[in-house]
């Protein structure tokens, strides 16, 4: 897949949602009229099990404005690209299909949270 053109084409993409940013290891979609971007961020898998052999993963990500500053949150982390772009879709598709009130942050954020991703790196820290 080329890296100069986004993995989600625009007609697969729910109402309001738009291609933001693309380089390589990252991927972003705004939304048209939310204070909010979905973002698949390439990264370390920090705490998943040394057996796995991940050398990266891609961690999933939510960006939205809070007064005069940006909060960035994790959604949750996948072990593959196509397993990024999935879960960035469904996560898409999940606001625009449940979220009445655009501009409910706390709403939006639980929805973000229930979302199942497929492909998730495991995590084998100490509390588990």
């Amino acid at each position: 897949m080329p890296t100069d053109q986004h993995p989600i084409p625009r007609e697969a993409l729910p109402p309001g949602w738009g291609p933001a940013e693309l380089r390589d290891g990252y991927v972003s979609y705004r939304h048209s009229t939310l204070p909010l971007e979905l973002i698949a961020d390439c990264t370390r898998p920090d705490r998943s099990h040394p057996s796995l052999g991940l050398g990266r993963c891609w961690e999933l990500k939510h960006r939205y404005a809070l007064a005069d500053r940006s909060i960035t949150e994790t959604i949750g982390r996948v072990s593959t690209r196509r397993a990024a772009v999935n879960g960035l879709l469904e996560c898409m598709n999940r606001i625009h299909e449940v979220v009445d009130e655009p501009a409910d942050r706390i709403e939006i954020q639980d929805v973000l949270h229930r979302v199942s991703l497929a492909d998730v790196v495991p995590d084998c820290s100490p509390s588990q």
